[in-house]
């Protein structure tokens, strides 16, 4: 029974306090480090997802290479400001088609078979 009387004194002076607020940081500190984690291996699949995917050829303005034509003369309907205001800030828009010449984004690499260059036989 004597230790029932340190455990009482502990008690009334705060003791179990102590140890209560020091679980709960241990746990808060957890928490905070396993949500760090989490985050890195979303980042981290992420980024392998993208790297799988092969570079979207994108044209300067930003259409894609399918709205182009052999020409290189872009398709895609933009709006093209028809009014301005004193900053030469454009006030009103109408349908427009985009004046882009050229495709000057990536080249998509086309497939290539190659025969083994050593005869295993």
């Amino acid at each position: 029974m004597d230790w029932f009387w340190w455990v009482l004194i502990a008690f009334w002076t705060g003791g179990f306090a102590w140890f209560a607020e020091t679980g709960r940081t241990a746990l808060r500190n957890r928490h905070r480090r396993r949500m760090e984690i989490m985050q890195e291996a979303k980042a981290e699949r992420l980024a392998l997802e993208a790297a799988k995917r092969p570079p979207e050829p994108v044209c300067g303005c930003t259409h894609h290479l399918a709205k182009h034509d052999r020409n290189g003369r872009c398709h895609e309907r933009v709006e093209v400001p028809t009014a301005w205001d004193e900053h030469k800030q454009p006030l009103r828009y109408e349908p427009g088609q985009c004046n882009c010449q050229q495709y000057v984004g990536p080249q998509p690499l086309s497939q290539v078979y190659a025969e083994e260059l050593t005869d295993l036989a």
